[in-house]
This record gives structure tokens, C-alpha cells and sequence, in this order.
């Protein structure tokens, strides 16, 4: 019988391995009896060394021991976070040919130069061998978690990690997920609930709201920071005390890599100690230059020296919530994960923020995740009831998207959030007398003109009977794929001619924080864009009312009975009214209201002149015609050609 899958979260710092197998999880514990192992790789004269055995020969071996590989992955090596992180690591960093960090280390007396995924695979190969001597099968296939904000192109480097290390992945999932699912998967409520998972590891910081009902999980919004985790208490630590060395011993430590390596180390230990005790001794031999570092650090110093990455972490809280559109009131659980989570000063936080709620930690904040993602991996493979789609509902649309419309809007045909598969539809029209085209822009953002979001593609459709303009109507309809493919369809209406093209939707296309930038900017724009939003629709309904006068000028049942002079007259206000706008692009919602309202007055003026007279069923309908034509033209968008 062959093994069953393996769930892993891969961690800066530590991993963890986990199985579903008996109606149960294990987490599996490693070859020195420890449930998490160090995500760390070293090379020595004789061989390599990968998990426990890599991290404690860390200080005699610094140039050669490999650590904080993830956040390695998907970066570029001219990144300045990259280069900023590079300040902190003793081993060599090169830039590839591509751009790709290269990491230079020597084996057997040969220097080699290894990608990013080569490394992390030596570490998943190393908790797969820790599985199989538990299991004592072999395992094939697993689910790896990651931090919700990891973009495609670091995904997809964790997979070519797992092929590295022999393993088929069944998926790469979400952090957060994994831990919401290691609580609550299994408790079908009928009512829906609202659960916070917060997510504090040693590089990242992962925030997620989920509603779950009736045993499904949907992420309703994720916030987070690629760059802060537990790896950057320790950074402030070390820097704190390398000051204090200097102020003692008029040294400075920091030249010396395997110094600033000792130091670390003893500075995470000091960490994890002032999450339990108040005080914590830090206490090396021989530190630097044969001088013994002796001290201590009360848990207050450490509150004080990071406190302001502490209340970073409720930034993300506080996005993820106003995202997903929930009070914090109606949210009913939060969950801890990330060996950071279990800072009392980062927990008093949290608490605090939520009017003092319990906080969900029964499951092992290290373990957590690995638990949950070997839930999915049970599933499926079928080792566990599920139908899947309560799994990958975790998956949605980071971003908007939509079409370019009339006036160069954007109009959203599937919003953020929104999980997969999706789909969503939008009917557009010809936007002037005669067109045989349209053209279909496609884009994703939050802003409200399409300049300011992010061009995908577009898609053409021609052979169109020329018409009026607006008479001619295209349905466009968006899918997106579990696949994160997104079909553009455009059928026009009558003739049932159609147009498809395919855009991939994969987070390479975003360069290192552009996706945070633009939800960002689309967040301190949201009072300017609603005005231009307001100032180009009305001016599309403008445009809309010009057309739709001319159209009725031209009804029979209309034009017969209006004399020479006022059909004059009002085409010259239609005229007038057009030029205008064309003269006034700068013009404001009221101007053109007014505009609007003048036409609408000298139209009503003619209407009463020949309603009387006219036949009263006939007028009436076309009037009934010309006012949803008007109503349609502010709500529904128009295709740029």
C-alpha cells in the first residue's frame, strides 16, 4: 500500500511534517526527536549537512551554512529588500545571469553556485526522509503551505523544490488557510462564522479573514508583509546588543561574521525565553576577540525595541477586516499561528484590538499549519471525506478586473475577492454611428480609469452591421479558472458572432511589492477616483441623451409632427451640447448636469407641442423606449473602439 500524503509548511526558520492516517493528524517528529526541523543547509569538507545537524555547526561554518533560504525565493538579486536582508547573512549571495541570487558555497573543496530552489529542496527532501522513516514507506506526493502573499513566481519555486526533492505537489496552498482548517474543518456549523487566522512566522506575516459555513472555508480578504517575521526581532536584538558591546568593550563585533552568528543564535533564544519568563539571560564565551558577553533583557527592552513592527502587525489586521467589509465585532474566532504569534507583546495586541477575545492557540503555533495542509493533502487523495471545493476556496481574485468603457472607465466584471472558479458578465455597446468593431480592454485594478490600473489584454470583435450607435449590443463575459486562467468572450447579440482569447492570470507579471503598491494607492485615491468616476459617467449620459434626442428626432410617429424650426433648433442644441463637452473636458458634474438640463428642457418644450396631437399609444412607447435607452446608457458601459 503506497504512503499517504504529506502536508509540510516550510518555514524561515523551522519546517514541520505532518500526516493524516487513522482518522488523525501526526505531526511527525524528526531523527532528534524534535517536531520542527531548522530550515537550514550546510556544506563541509566531507559533506552536507541539512536540518539539526546544519544549524549547530552554524557558528564554526557560517560562510557554508545556508539559512533564511525562503526568502530567497522569487527575488531578484538588485531588490533592495534583497539587499538589505544580504547585510545580515555570512554566506556569499551572487547575482545569476537572469537576475536569479545565486548562492556560493564550497563542498568538498569545489565552489558551487546553487538557485534558490536547489537549497530549498534539500530541505524538503529532508523532512520527506523524516515522513518515510515514520511511515516506513515511501512518500511521493504532499501539499506545501506558503504565506497567502506569495506571488506565482514563488510558488512556483517551491514546486520545482518539491520535484527537486522527489516529490509529486498536489498543491501549494495558503498558511492561513492551513491553520483555519486544522480548527475548524471538522465543526459544521450551520450558522456562518467569521475567523481571523494571524499568521506570524520568522519572515512573513500573513492575515486572513474566512467565513465558514456548513463546513465551507471562503477567504473573504488577506492582508499581509513579505518582510516582517520573527527573523526581524532578532535582527533588532542583535543590533541592540552589538551597541551594547561596543559601549562596554570599545569593539565592534559586527565585522565578525561567526561573532554576529553566536550572537543571533543566543538572541533567538533570549526571544523565545521572554515569551515565557520576564527576564532572559544572554550569556556567550568568548564572543569576540576572547572577551565573554554577559548580560540580560527584560521582556519590557524587547517590547520597546520592536514595538513598532508589533503594531505593524495590526496594520494588517485592520486592512483585512475593512476588505472583507466586517466590524471586528462579528468576528468570532482569531487564530494564532507562526512561532512569533506566541510574543506576549504581539498577543496583548491582538487581544486588545478585539475588545479582549480569547485567542485560539490549543493547536502548537509551530505545528499548526503543517497540520492543516496534511488535512488537504488528505482530502485530496482521498484518504479524507471532502469534496475538495471547501479546500480551494481560498484561492480568489486579488485584484478587480474588468473593461475599458466609455470615457475610459474601468468597469469591474469580476470584483476582488471574489474566490475561484468565477464568472461574471457585462453588455457593452457600439459607441458610434456605423461601427463594425468593438474593442474589448481588458484590465485589473481598483482605480477607477483604466489608465491608472494594469492592462491584461484585449480582444476584438468585428463583422458587426453597422447601426446606430448604441443599437448594436455585446455581451462580454469573464471566467476564471481554478488554473488562474481568465477567458474573455464577446458575443454580439443578434448574429451570435463571438470572439474568445485566453489571458493568464499568474502573479509573475507583478514585480517584488507592485500588487500591495497598487491596493495601496487605490486606497488613498478612493475620494479623488469616486469624483472623476461621477464626473465621466455623467458625461457618458450626456453623450447618451445627445444620441437618443437625434434617434427620436428620427421616429416617424415623432418627426411628422414637429415643425422645421424646432427640429432645427433642437439639433443645434445637440450640436451645441456635444462641442461643449468636447471644449470642456476639465468640467465638473454640476456643469454638466446643467448641460444635460437645458437639452432636457428644449426637448421637453417640443414634446409638449406635439403630444397632443400625436398618436398617444405610439408616442408613448417610444417615449417608454427613449427613457430605458437613457437609463441603460448611464448603468451599462460602452466598448472603446
Amino acid at each position: 500500500m503506497a504512503a499517504p500524503a504529506i502536508g509540510i509548511a516550510f518555514g524561515t526558520a523551522y519546517s514541520c511534517v505532518a500526516v493524516f492516517q487513522h482518522g488523525k493528524v501526526d505531526v511527525i517528529a524528526n531523527e532528534q526527536g524534535h517536531r520542527i526541523t531548522p530550515s537550514c543547509v550546510a556544506f563541509t569538507e566531507d559533506e552536507k549537512l541539512v536540518g539539526d545537524a546544519a544549524k549547530s555547526q552554524i557558528t564554526m561554518n557560517p560562510e557554508n551554512t545556508i539559512f533564511d533560504m525562503k526568502r530567497l525565493i522569487g527575488r531578484k538579486f538588485a531588490d533592495p529588500d534583497f539587499q538589505e536582508d544580504m547585510r545580515h547573512w555570512p554566506f556569499t549571495v551572487l547575482e545569476g545571469d537572469d537576475g536569479v541570487p545565486l548562492v556560493q558555497a564550497t563542498l568538498k573543496g569545489v565552489v558551487q553556485s546553487l538557485r534558490p530552489e536547489e537549497i530549498c529542496g534539500m530541505v524538503i527532501e529532508e523532512v520527506k526522509r523524516t515522513a518515510e522513516a515514520y511511515l516506513g514507506k515511501i512518500v511521493t506526493e504532499a501539499v506545501i503551505a506558503v504565506p497567502a502573499y506569495f506571488t506565482d513566481v514563488q510558488r512556483q519555486v517551491v514546486r520545482d523544490a518539491g520535484t527537486y526533492a522527489g516529490l509529486k505537489i498536489l498543491r501549494v496552498m495558503n498558511e492561513p488557510t492551513a491553520a483555519a482548517m486544522a480548527y475548524g474543518l471538522d465543526k459544521k456549523t450551520e450558522a456562518a462564522r467569521n475567523s481571523l487566522i494571524f499568521n506570524l512566522g520568522g519572515s512573513s506575516l500573513d492575515v486572513a479573514l474566512l467565513s465558514i459555513e456548513d463546513g465551507i472555508f471562503e477567504v473573504k480578504a488577506v492582508a499581509g508583509d513579505l518582510h516582517l517575521g520573527g527573523e526581524d526581532f532578532d535582527n533588532r536584538l542583535v543590533h541592540f546588543f552589538v551597541q551594547e558591546f561596543e559601549k562596554k568593550h570599545k569593539r565592534d563585533l559586527s565585522r565578525n561574521p561567526r561573532a554576529v552568528r553566536r550572537l543571533r543564535n543566543a538572541c533567538e533564544l533570549a526571544k523565545r525565553s521572554l515569551s515565557i519568563l520576564n527576564q532572559a539571560s544572554v550569556e556567550i564565551d568568548s564572543l569576540f576577540e576572547g572577551i565573554d558577553f554577559f548580560t540580560k533583557i527584560i521582556r519590557a527592552r524587547l517590547e520597546e525595541l520592536c514595538g513598532d513592527l508589533f503594531r505593524t502587525t495590526m496594520v494588517a489586521v485592520e486592512k483585512t477586516l475593512r476588505d472583507a467589509g466586517v466590524e471586528k465585532l462579528a468576528v468570532d474566532d482569531v487564530i494564532l499561528a507562526g512561532g512569533s504569534s506566541r510574543i506576549p507583546g504581539i498577543q496583548k495586541l491582538i487581544q486588545e484590538y478585539f475588545d479582549g477575545k480569547e485567542l485560539m492557540q490549543s493547536i502548537n503555533v509551530d505545528e499548526v499549519v503543517a497540520y492543516g495542509a496534511a488535512l488537504q493533502a488528505a482530502v485530496l487523495t482521498g484518504d479524507r471525506e471532502g469534496n475538495g471545493d471547501e479546500l480551494l476556496s481560498d484561492d480568489m481574485t486579488l485584484l478587480s478586473v474588468g473593461i475599458e468603457t466609455a470615457g475610459g472607465l474601468l468597469t469591474p466584471v469580476i470584483d476582488r475577492h471574489v474566490k475561484f472558479p468565477a464568472k461574471g458578465s457585462h453588455m457593452v455597446t457600439t459607441n458610434v454611428d456605423g461601427q463594425t468593431k468593438v474593442v474589448i480592454g481588458v484590465f485589473e485594478g481598483e482605480r477607477a480609469m483604466s489608465t491608472d490600473n494594469r492592462f491584461l489584454g484585449k480582444l476584438e470583435l468585428s463583422g458587426l452591421e453597422p447601426a446606430p450607435r448604441g443599437a448594436v449590443q455585446v455581451e462580454v463575459v469573464f471566467e476564471i479558472s481554478d488554473k488562474l486562467e481568465l477567458t474573455v468572450t464577446a458575443t454580439e447579440k443578434v448574429s451570435g458572432r463571438s470572439e474568445a482569447c485566453t489571458i493568464p492570470l499568474d502573479l509573475q507579471r507583478f514585480e517584488k511589492g507592485e500588487l500591495q503598491k497598487m491596493i495601496r494607492e487605490a486606497d488613498e485615491s478612493f475620494e479623488s477616483d469616486e469624483v472623476k468616476r461621477d464626473v465621466v459617467e455623467r458625461r457618458n449620459a450626456l453623450l447618451s441623451f445627445i444620441s437618443n434626442v437625434r434617434l427620436v428626432l428620427d421616429e416617424p410617429v415623432f418627426s411628422e409632427k414637429v415643425d422645421d424650426s424646432d427640429r432645427t433648433a433642437l439639433t443645434e442644441k445637440c450640436s451645441e451640447a456635444g462641442q461643449w463637452l468636447l471644449d470642456n473636458l476639465e468640467s465638473d458634474k454640476i456643469d454638466i448636469e446643467e448641460k444635460q438640463r437645458e437639452l432636457g428642457d428644449a426637448f421637453s418644450a417640443v414634446i409638449e407641442k406635439v403630444y397632443t396631437d400625436a398618436d398617444q399609444e405610439a408616442f408613448s412607447g417610444l417615449l417608454t423606449v427613449f427613457n430605458s435607452s437613457a437609463n441603460v446608457s448611464t448603468k451599462k458601459g460602452k466598448a472603446v473602439a
